[in-house]
């Protein structure tokens, strides 16, 4: 699937330089375009890959270029205000040559939370190719500014695109880690496990081409309906024998190994990694059954593939999830590892979302309440100052 990308705001443009960096190392060629959008300028200068004429400034006569300090009201205005400065980038993507757009987004901050679903709205506007949403929750532990942010955001960025695909920071970050150690750590876990998945039918010249093809169509078709996706994601590495080819064996997580590559063999080890990205820890926590559409990604070398493998694997998510529009197929890839990518589209039972929603709610009311204190507060002291001074006029 080939995507115009636009990171909007800090993390956006941090993980979209990311996924340019991995379609260098990998040749998956998903990254048709890739623009940075920011109020600061200095995120902008910090990035490696996206090209210096892609990286758009926005707000510079509100901000001076120094962000709108997790103000998202601040930051869709300024998004409403520049949209023209966005477009000018836009319109120099090949637009015929890309299957969807995609908006990629912290929630939590100012830039990004207030500006992507403004930009999402614009380009639903004028551009008739899907326009998707990647957003990533902020950790509870950054506090109640970027949890009322993420609330406020949420709602209005699934309602503007035509899918919204969540990852959840809560998750993934892991006690002891410095917070830059944290959020690289992170974005590597985004671009591997939506690499695979948007990666899937892309084929270059030389490569092999899938038994049961997964192509863009069939990415498109499963977030179609809307709402809110997640990606479930599981590996087992396979080793290479000294003469450069693959050894008829995987490796588990004990290094047992099984020398038998029989077809039997090869379609319980693809269940069983379907079973460990389902019910694994996906980008977003949900209880997977109700979901609306799946679709699975088996990738690796041919000779781990095979068909009788992922229809079983497709068959059990069926099951599991309740729906009937479950798709699969397969991504071979020269890769020491053969993975499986599951893509969980329109979930709705999802307890972080709930949770967010209610932190946000106590937030406000805080926010309410401090205000309301401090005006008071100030009123007194005022008060005191006009009983002890005489007024200069």
């Amino acid at each position: 699937m080939k995507l115009a990308m636009i990171g909007f705001g800090q993390a956006g443009g941090k993980i979209v330089d990311r996924f340019l960096d991995y379609d260098d190392r990998t040749g998956s060629g998903i990254v048709r375009a890739a623009i940075a959008v920011n109020s600061a300028k200095a995120d902008l200068i910090g990035l490696d890959n996206i090209p210096q004429e892609n990286r758009v400034l926005i707000g510079q006569a509100r901000v001076k270029g120094h962000g709108v300090g997790a103000d998202n009201e601040l930051g869709a205005e300024v998004a409403e205000e520049d949209i023209d400065e966005v477009q000018n980038a836009i319109d120099q993507i090949p637009t015929h040559e890309v299957d969807a757009f995609l908006i990629v987004s912290g929630m939590g901050g100012g830039t990004g939370s207030g500006g992507a679903p403004v930009l999402a709205k614009h380009l639903k506007r004028i551009y008739t190719i899907p326009v998707y949403g990647l957003g990533v929750l902020p950790g509870t532990d950054e506090g109640g500014i970027y949890t009322l942010n993420a609330a406020r955001s949420f709602q209005t960025f699934v309602r503007e695109v035509d899918n919204l695909l969540v990852f959840d920071n809560d998750s993934w970050r892991q006690t002891g880690e410095s917070v830059e150690g944290g959020y690289d750590q992170i974005n590597e876990e985004i671009v591997r496990r939506f690499g695979i998945l948007f990666g899937a039918g892309e084929v270059g010249d030389g490569q092999e081409v899938a038994e049961s093809v997964v192509d863009s169509s069939e990415i498109i078709n499963t977030l179609s309906g809307g709402g809110v996706s997640t990606v479930g994601f599981a590996s087992e590495e396979v080793e290479l024998n000294s003469g450069g080819g693959l050894l008829s064996r995987f490796t588990g997580e004990d290094g047992g190994a099984d020398d038998d590559l029989d077809a039997a063999n090869t379609t319980n080890r693809i269940t069983s990694l379907v079973r460990k990205a389902a019910l694994g820890r996906l980008t977003l926590p949900c209880e997977i059954e109700g979901t609306e559409r799946a679709l699975l990604v088996l990738s690796g070398p041919p000779e781990y593939l095979n068909r009788k493998g992922i229809e079983r694997g497709r068959k059990w998510l069926e099951e599991e999830t309740g729906s009937m529009e479950v798709r699969g197929g397969d991504f071979p890839r020269e890769e020491p590892e053969v993975a499986a990518a599951i893509l969980l589209s329109g979930v709705t039972n999802v307890p972080r979302i709930k949770r967010l929603q209610q932190v946000a709610i106590e937030a406000q009311d805080n926010i309410d309440d401090i205000q309301q204190e401090s005006e008071e507060n100030l009123e007194e002291l005022v008060e005191d100052d006009e009983d002890e001074l005489e007024p200069l006029f």
